[in-house]
C-alpha cells in the first residue's frame, strides 16, 4: 500500500498525508451539496500521479460533463489522458453492457452481475498503471431504487467498499432518501466524508474517518464557485426526475 497526496491546498488542509492506495472513499450528504465536485479533487490527483480511471457518472448522461467540470475546477483537460479513462454510461434500458467506442460502455448498472462485467470490460480499455485503477462515480444511491435488485445491489456495493482491494474507489452518495441503506454504505467505506451547503451557495466539507492516514476533523469551506455549484445541482435535479422513475420499474 502507498499514500497518494492530493497537492490541492484546501484538501491538504484536511488530508496532509493524502489517501491510502488502495482504499474506498465515500462522500455523503444531502442532495445538492456538491459531493461530486469534492470527489473530482481525487480524480485530479490520481491522474497526475499516473493512475487510470473508470468513471460511472450515474448523475450525468455522459462523461462530457465530467470533462467540463474538471476543466473548470482544475484546468485539467481530460483529452490529454487518452487510454487512462474509461466511462460506463448508466442506461437502464440496456440488457447487460454494450461497447460504445474505445473508451465508453453502456450498461444497466442496477443489476449487480452487470456491474462486474462492465467494470472488467472498462478496465480492459485502459493502459495499465503502477498506481492502479480508481473507480469513481456519483449518486450511488440511484442503484438502490430498484425493487428487484435493491438488496443484491446493496450487498454488492457494501462488499466492494469494505473488502475489494484490487481497485481504489471514490463515490458520492445522497442521504436524502434510503437513509438506512446509505448508513450501511457509510459504515462499509474505508474513508468517510460529509458535505453540506449553506445559503446562498457555500459548500462545506468535513472528514469523519480515514484509513491509516492522518487527517483533520475540522470543517472547511470548499472554494468552488456559486456558478458551478448551481450548474451541478441543476443536472442532479434533472437526473432525479428522470432516472428514479425508470429504475423503480426494474
Amino acid at each position: 500500500m502507498t499514500k497518494l497526496k492530493t497537492n490541492i491546498k484546501w484538501l491538504e488542509e484536511l488530508l496532509p498525508e493524502g489517501i491510502l492506495v488502495p482504499s474506498s472513499t465515500l462522500i455523503s450528504g444531502p442532495g445538492g451539496t456538491g459531493k461530486p465536485l469534492v470527489e473530482f479533487a481525487f480524480l485530479d490527483a490520481w491522474l497526475k500521479a499516473g493512475g487510470s480511471l473508470i468513471g460511472i457518472p450515474l448523475q450525468y448522461p455522459s462523461g462530457e460533463l465530467v470533462k467540463t467540470a474538471m476543466k473548470k475546477l482544475y484546468n485539467m483537460d481530460l483529452n490529454d489522458y487518452q487510454g487512462k479513462i474509461a466511462y460506463i454510461q448508466f442506461d437502464p434500458a440496456v440488457n447487460g453492457c454494450e461497447i460504445v467506442d474505445d473508451h465508453t460502455l453502456k450498461a444497466n448498472m442496477v443489476n449487480p452481475e452487470t456491474w462486474d462485467e462492465a467494470v472488467e470490460k472498462a478496465g480492459n480499455m485502459l493502459v495499465k498503471s503502477e498506481l492502479g485503477t480508481m473507480v469513481f462515480g456519483s449518486a450511488l444511491n440511484l442503484l438502490l431504487f430498484s425493487k428487484t435488485y435493491k438488496d443484491r445491489m446493496l450487498d454488492k456495493l457494501k462488499g466492494f467498499l469494505h473488502h475489494d482491494k484490487s481497485l481504489t474507489y471514490a463515490f458520492a452518495v445522497s442521504t436524502s432518501a434510503l437513509a438506512d441503506e446509505i448508513k450501511i454504505l457509510e459504515d462499509a467505506a474505508d474513508n468517510l466524508m460529509f458535505t453540506r451547503m449553506e445559503k446562498p451557495m457555500k459548500l462545506f466539507l468535513r472528514i469523519d474517518r480515514m484509513k491509516e492516514v492522518a487527517f483533520s476533523k475540522k470543517e472547511i469551506e470548499v472554494p468552488i464557485s456559486e456558478e458551478l455549484l448551481k450548474e451541478i445541482n441543476a443536472i442532479a435535479e434533472i437526473t432525479r426526475k428522470t432516472r428514479i422513475p425508470e429504475i423503480m420499474k426494474l
